[in-house]
């Protein structure tokens, strides 16, 4: 396998890279104008887009949109996309990574578009998917119950649609409107990622009735200017104010189904896209952390040559190499599952675990010597938590992989994630 980045995938690096210039790595410009600052920690003053209404700089979105195209990156180009690969998805993720970059790039392009793809009638990708590329229209995927992911295969079994809550009452029921088509959605689920702003919700929902409910997609359009009736949503708190989450609400809305009929094949679409979203997530979290790293390393050493805190250095020399070893190999085994997408639960893993831990050490050696430094690595420390939150935690995402791998024997593979019903590991 060759390791070695193309020069495309060089180009896509080096020109998201300059897109980000000029903001330090918290994600703030260093010279602010109207709308154009990024202050991942939610500070008042104009152009601050974790506290912008919807959570982003719409102007820097636009041009990532344009040139390298992000949203449609890896869409056909039919539907004008760049028909690139899971490696150049990776390649932009690791970017936005490090700046912490709030956009609605993961929720639109890794999560949604993919979905579209593989689900939609011809009509509804033609409809959507050019308008989803060109940034013109952002999209969010609304799980039920908090199990995004499980929903994508990431965490735990999502044949059955448990996933989705259980029960008369649990999770988003639909049911067909009746007279001339169309169906309407009651129920609500919560942390959708960009769910407060995305022009289009793509809704997990039970149909069918309870004894035979399977659960569907559908799609809510919420791009206009007035919101869908019966549609309410609620921003939430994050601990990641750069990867805002939201409440959905629905109450008799009108919704449409995505695909022909419900024989879509719903579960293996969701597992396809969340191989690819491991990926790109497992390059994200390496990107971040090697920023965290390298400013930490910045701090140290200026400590030292100071004369600061002396006699403190080898041991902090020693835990820096740790960390170094821990990114290094977290970014390393992102780009091998960009090739082996198999290995993508397992990567991400590694690279959200790297992630908390080089930001928690950050922090220490930050304000170990006093530093107001440990304030400028917290929001990494911020995204490792919403990490977990959202996508892990790791021991499940270690857990699944290894039940779907095989490495344990049935008596385990059949206990709840985590343990089997002897709460022991058959060998």
């Amino acid at each position: 396998m060759d390791a070695a980045f193309t020069a495309e995938q060089d180009e896509i690096r080096r020109t998201v890279r300059e897109l980000l210039a000029g903001r330090d790595i918290s994600g703030r410009r260093e010279v602010t104008g109207r709308g154009e600052g990024l202050d991942p920690r939610g500070g008042p003053g104009d152009g601050n887009a974790a506290s912008a209404p919807d959570g982003y700089d719409a102007a820097l979105w636009r041009r990532l949109s344009q040139h390298p195209g992000l949203p449609g990156l890896a869409l056909p180009k039919e539907y004008g996309g760049g028909e690139r690969g899971p490696a150049e998805l990776a390649v932009a993720l690791e970017e936005a990574g490090r700046a912490l970059l709030p956009s609605p790039l993961l929720a639109t392009a890794v999560l949604a578009a993919p979905l579209i793809l593989a689900l939609g009638t011809g009509e509804q990708r033609a409809a959507l998917l050019p308008a989803l590329a060109a940034g013109e229209l952002t999209a969010a995927l609304a799980v039920p119950g908090g199990s995004l992911s499980t929903a994508l295969g990431l965490t735990g079994d999502l044949t059955g649609g448990a996933w989705a809550g259980g029960g008369r009452a649990g999770g988003v029921q639909a049911r067909p409107a009746g007279g001339g088509g169309g169906w309407r959605l009651y129920g609500e689920a919560a942390q959708v990622l960009d769910g407060h702003s995305a022009g289009l919700l793509l809704v997990a929902a039970h149909t069918g009735g309870f004894p035979r409910s399977r659960t569907l997609l559908f799609l809510v359009g919420a791009d206009g200017p007035q919101p869908p009736a019966g549609l309410v949503r609620t921003r939430q708190a994050s601990p990641d104010a750069t990867r805002p989450l939201a409440r959905i609400q629905l109450r008799d809305t009108e919704a449409e189904l995505l695909g022909a009929d419900d024989t879509v094949d719903v579960t293996a679409a969701l597992a396809a896209t969340g191989r690819t979203a491991a990926v790109a997530l497992a390059a994200e979290a390496a990107g971040a952390a090697a920023v965290a790293l390298e400013r930490t390393l910045g701090h140290v050493g200026e400590c030292e040559r100071s004369g600061r805190a002396a006699g403190s250095f080898q041991a902090a020399r020693l835990r820096l190499a740790d960390l170094y070893v821990r990114v290094r190999s977290a970014r390393s085994a992102a780009y091998y599952a960009a090739r082996d997408q198999e290995s993508g639960g397992l990567a991400l893993a590694q690279a959200l675990e790297a992630l908390r831990i080089t930001t928690a050490e950050a922090m220490q050696l930050h304000g170990g010597s006093g530093s107001a430094g440990e304030d400028e690595v917290r929001p990494y420390f911020h995204r490792a938590a919403a990490g977990e939150q959202l996508f892990g935690p790791v021991h499940l995402l270690r857990h699944h992989a290894a039940r779907r791998a095989g490495l344990f024997g049935q008596e385990e593979a059949a206990g709840p994630a985590g343990h089997g019903p002897a709460g022991r590991v058959a060998v």
